[in-house]
C-alpha cells in the first residue's frame, strides 16, 4: 500500500456562521414558498441544509425570527446588482423594477415565497403582517417620488394623488404579473410585461409618452 492510500483524507472545511445562515435562509426561502408559513416548518428547513431542527434554532432563536430574516434576505437579493445596494429615483426607478423581474425570472423560489407570504399575511394574527404592510407603505413612497420627479423633469403639473395612484398601479401590476407567471411562466414574459405596464402607467398619468430604455 502506498503512503498516499494510508494518509488520512484532509476533513472537509465546516460552514461558516455567515455561510450557514445564507444556507438556512435560503432553504426556507423554499419552504416557505412551496408549503406557506404555517404549513413549512423548520424541520423541513434543517433537512434541506443537513442539520437538525435545534441547529436552525442555534442561528435563528425561532421560527418568527426566521421568517423575518426571510423578507429581508429577499430584499437584499433585490438590490444586490445596484450600486450602493438601494434603489436609485425617478426614472431608474422603472429601470430597476424591470431589471428585477427579469432577474426574478431566474429565481423562482424567492418570487414564490414573496408572493406565498404576502398573500398569507393578510390572515388575522400572521407574524409577517406589519413587515408586509410597511414594506407596502415605503414602495409606495418610493414609487411615487419617483412619478414626481419624472413629471417635474418633464414640466407636468399632477394632480391631487396622481402619483400615489400611479405607484399603487404599478405594485398590483408587478405583483399580480407575478402570480400569472408562477402559475404559467410561459405564457408570461415577465420582464417585457412589467416593461409595458409600468410604461403605460406611466404615460397615462404624465400625458406623454414614456419608453424605460436601457433595461
Amino acid at each position: 500500500m502506498s503512503e498516499a492510500t494510508e494518509q488520512a483524507a484532509p476533513k472537509a472545511k465546516r460552514p461558516t456562521r455567515a455561510h450557514r445562515r445564507e444556507e438556512i435562509l435560503a432553504a426556507a426561502t423554499r419552504v416557505f414558498g412551496s408549503k406557506g408559513y404555517h404549513q413549512g416548518s423548520l424541520v423541513d428547513v434543517a433537512a434541506q441544509v443537513g442539520i437538525t431542527h435545534a441547529g436552525v434554532l442555534h442561528h435563528f432563536g425561532s421560527k418568527d425570527k426566521l421568517l423575518w430574516e426571510v423578507l429581508e434576505y429577499r430584499d437584499r437579493v433585490d438590490v444586490q446588482h445596484l450600486e450602493g445596494k438601494h434603489i436609485p429615483g425617478g426614472l431608474d426607478l422603472f429601470r430597476h423594477l424591470v431589471t428585477t423581474a427579469r432577474l426574478n425570472a431566474d429565481r423562482r423560489g424567492i418570487v414564490q415565497a414573496y408572493a406565498v407570504l404576502t398573500g398569507e399575511s393578510v390572515t388575522d394574527g400572521h407574524p409577517a403582517s406589519g413587515w408586509v404592510a410597511q414594506r407596502f407603505s415605503v414602495l409606495r413612497g418610493e414609487i411615487s417620488e419617483a412619478v414626481r420627479d419624472v413629471a417635474t423633469e418633464r414640466a407636468v403639473q399632477l394632480p391631487d394623488g396622481e402619483a400615489e395612484r400611479a405607484a399603487n398601479a404599478v405594485i398590483a401590476v408587478m405583483d399580480g404579473l407575478q402570480l400569472q407567471w408562477l402559475l404559467d411562466p410561459d405564457a408570461v414574459d415577465l420582464a417585457e410585461a412589467t416593461r409595458f405596464a409600468i410604461e403605460s402607467i406611466l404615460t397615462a398619468t404624465l400625458g406623454s409618452t414614456v419608453q424605460i430604455a436601457g433595461t
